[in-house]
């Protein structure tokens, strides 16, 4: 049983349909404190005699949070509360790529060029990179999946004169930034400053994310240096706050 759950009808929303107030109210339990990460929930079966609809309509309600990543389901374990699908380590030296991340915890890697262009540095852009205001550099827009589904939204930008000739096709079919990085150019990425944040999706990020406008998403900013110590890439990443997970590793 749901601890606390109430029949659609007593709801204080009875213009929304059936389902979707169905959904709302598993939403709000999978947020609260009697669900964890890989938690089962009660079947379709369960909810529908506990809530009083039919199981059409708890099917619809848990079809929609699973392609919100609220819920996943397995073909015999049934239903359960999704676990993060991704864990970004922030201080393991042999691990900078995201690719490299997804792997490490055995799923695959996906993503899509959704924007590639040179423009002016900002000031922003100029202090963090240590180039001149106004001077060009490359900025990439990226989103990126695991096993096909979307969990972060990645801009990225890159002083121009370190990079000279790349192209948007050089970063198709999923390949590495870093990879090209380091193999056309000699960049490799040594230690960075990162912040972690919470913000508001935008509509664009909502968008591409599967979130709803205004919800709640992890941000990520991070000033990337070369071996060397010269900064080389200043990245921001909006995150699914359920597929993503950050995580500090213990050097000790």
């Amino acid at each position: 049983m749901l601890g606390g759950m109430t029949r659609p009808d007593d709801r204080p929303t009875p213009t929304l349909p059936r389902y979707l107030q169905v959904q709302q109210m598993l939403q709000d339990i999978i947020e609260g404190a009697e669900y964890a990460p890989g938690d089962k929930v009660p079947s379709e079966r369960e909810l529908a005699e506990q809530l009083g609809v039919s199981r059409m309509t708890v099917r619809k309600a848990m079809d929609n949070l699973v392609r919100m990543g609220w819920l996943e389901r397995d073909s015999t374990a049934g239903t359960r509360v999704s676990a993060p699908r991704v864990n970004r380590v922030l201080n393991d030296p042999q691990l900078h790529s995201i690719t490299q991340m997804v792997a490490a915890t055995g799923g695959q890697a996906g993503g899509r060029l959704l924007e590639f262009q040179v423009a002016p540095a900002s000031s922003k852009v100029s202090e963090v990179l240590r180039v001149p205001l106004g001077s060009p550099v490359v900025v990439l827009r990226r989103l990126r999946l695991v096993n096909d589904v979307p969990f972060c939204l990645e801009t990225s930008h890159l002083p121009a004169e370190r990079v000279p000739g790349l192209a948007a096709e050089d970063l198709a079919g999923n390949q590495s930034l870093y990879g090209v990085l380091h193999a056309r150019y000699g960049i490799d990425a040594g230690e960075g400053e990162s912040t972690i944040s919470v913000s508001s999706a935008t509509a664009a990020e909502a968008g591409v994310l599967g979130l709803a406008q205004g919800e709640a998403v992890l941000l990520y900013r991070t000033v990337v240096r070369d071996r060397a110590g010269a900064p080389f890439e200043y990245l921001k990443s909006v995150n699914h706050p359920r597929l993503v997970a950050f995580r500090v590793r213990s050097l000790g």
